[in-house]
């Protein structure tokens, strides 16, 4: 939807009172490598894609702040004084909650707003919908209300209203890439520290690829759980070799292999050589890009899928065979799944020419060894929040 015709959407929803619209856009976001090293004290390498979320923001005279969507059918308007008094289940939760954490620092708003809220991440796809409306909505207000826009600080803003006020126990990955993501740049984070880098992702003719399974994730929270607790043991076991061993991916795979007889439980010990040796890709990853080597970074990605496969067993039949069907295409130098796994999206770098094979014959030979359709996103890296323009009538 272009800005003109999400500025009559608005006008139908709240009325043309002749002042200034100002248009805000935050994208969604995708990890290349590093699965399940944020709670290990890895890296990780996201990047803002180059789809998201648009929130047009209009001043009013009184104290209400009216949220609406294009997308969704339920509306809010909320007093200032009852901003967060009571969540409601649905998507106003996550702007609402950002408006309670930005109280919390002295930000409240000083008057009322119209609100609409226009996504065009693709619904349910695992690319960080929640994060793109959250770091939006901290970014507009803090520029309404001439507050400090920091992109690191907006982040943790977020991941607050996430965690506390809508109660889901996200990390940072999600809100730091939404709120920091620059074009053509992947993002080398610590997501202990926030210590970052920018990496220029110089992708020439190659284009990534999300491919959603379109799976449903219903093992997610207990077998992310149950890997948490593992990598605990293992930590645990290491320690007795290691004293001032402070985190498990804080272990080059060469030291994991001279102490892994530590840990005595085997499903224990490939944890743990999941997350060293993931890790180390990571770090290898971005030395391959910054030498722009995509073939390397390609085969970086195959490695990080069947290591999630075979030793950290997050992935499924689904995402193995979305995997293994774009690998076979000419011209796809990695594929991966991405995420928490049991479901959700896939990752691929594949060349133009063949993009639209790509999605031809992954698709077809998905759904007939699957039974179910999968969606598939071409896009590229682009910037993080940021203010797009405003809009006189």
């Amino acid at each position: 939807m272009s800005i003109s015709d999400l500025q009559e959407s608005f006008i139908r929803k709240h009325g043309d009172t002749g002042a200034e619209t100002r248009v805000f856009y935050a994208p969604g976001r995708v990890n290349l490598i590093g699965e399940h090293l944020d709670y290990n004290g890895g890296y990780v390498l996201p990047a803002a894609l180059e789809f998201g979320t648009t929130l047009l923001a209009r001043p009013r005279e009184d104290d209400r702040v009216r949220f609406v969507s294009t997308h969704f059918e339920y509306e809010a308007d909320i007093r200032i004084p009852d901003i967060g008094l009571a969540k409601t289940g649905e998507w106003v939760d996550y702007p609402v909650g950002v408006l309670v954490e930005l109280a919390k620092t002295g930000i409240a708003p000083t008057r009322g707003y119209d609100l609409l809220f226009h996504g065009d991440i693709p619904n349910g796809a695992g690319l960080s919908s929640s994060a793109s409306i959250e770091v939006v909505t901290a970014f507009a207000f803090l520029t309404l209300e001439g507050g400090d826009t920091d992109t690191v600080e907006i982040a943790r803003l977020s991941q607050r209203a996430e965690n506390g006020y809508v109660g889901v126990n996200s990390g940072i990955m999600d809100q730091f890439a939404v709120a920091v993501g620059r074009r053509s740049h992947a993002i080398l984070l610590m997501c202990d520290t926030l210590d970052y880098e920018l990496v220029k992702f110089e992708a020439g003719n190659y284009k990534l690829i999300i491919g959603n399974t379109n799976k449903r994730r219903g093992l997610v929270d207990s077998k992310y759980n149950e890997r948490r607790s593992q990598c605990d043991e293992a930590l645990a076991a290491l320690r007795t070799r290691v004293s001032e061993l402070a985190c498990l991916a804080g272990l080059t795979p060469q030291e994991l292999e001279a102490h892994k007889d530590a840990i005595r439980d085997e499903t224990v010990l490939r944890r743990a050589q999941h997350v060293v040796t993931e890790n180390r890709r990571v770090l290898d990853s971005v030395e391959a890009l910054r030498r722009g080597d995509l073939r390397t970074f390609g085969a970086f990605m195959n490695a990080s899928h069947e290591s999630l496969r075979d030793l950290y067993e997050v992935s499924c039949p689904e995402l193995d065979v979305m995997v293994e069907e774009a690998q076979r295409i000419p011209g796809t130098l990695g594929s991966r799944m991405t995420g928490a796994g049991f479901g959700g999206c896939t990752v691929s770098l594949v060349h133009e020419d063949e993009v639209e094979r790509f999605i031809a014959e992954v698709g077809a030979a998905y759904k007939e060894r699957t039974g179910l359709t999968g969606d598939f996103y071409v896009c590229g890296i682009g910037d993080g929040v940021r203010e797009q323009s405003a809009v006189k009538r």
